[in-house]
């Protein structure tokens, strides 16, 4: 087996790693806010060194990999925060042990302003 197909197998691998530590984040965490980070960073590594290992085991596809990893890298953020900030303007409340709502006190009347709770 030639070194790159090795080191390509080797971040496949990583990455499945990661996108099951994902999945694990997802049922372990104890509110949708929490889940929705753990699932996004974790998701967003693993699919980049899926996609890594990929373009390494075929380099005859590595441009077309790096747009489909920048297309990821983009967008599995953004609508992780656009599913959070719609969820938290419907009132999906967060976990008892929260310490502090941040986006309330940035939505607050006071123009910024924290709004004691």
């Amino acid at each position: 087996m030639a070194a790159h197909h090795l080191a390509g197998a080797l971040l496949t691998l990583l990455g499945a790693l990661f996108l099951f530590l994902g999945a694990l984040g997802i049922v372990r965490m104890p509110d949708l806010y929490n889940r929705m980070q753990a699932g996004t960073k974790a998701t967003t590594l693993g699919n980049i060194l899926t996609l890594a290992g990929l373009a390494l085991y075929h380099p005859s596809w590595a441009l077309k990999i790096g747009v489909i990893a920048l297309f990821v890298l983009v967008t599995n953020p953004l609508s992780s925060h656009a599913l959070a900030r719609a969820a938290h303007g419907a009132g999906v409340p967060l976990t008892e042990g929260s310490v502090s709502d941040a986006l309330a006190e940035d939505l607050s009347p006071e123009g910024g302003e924290a709004v004691e709770s």
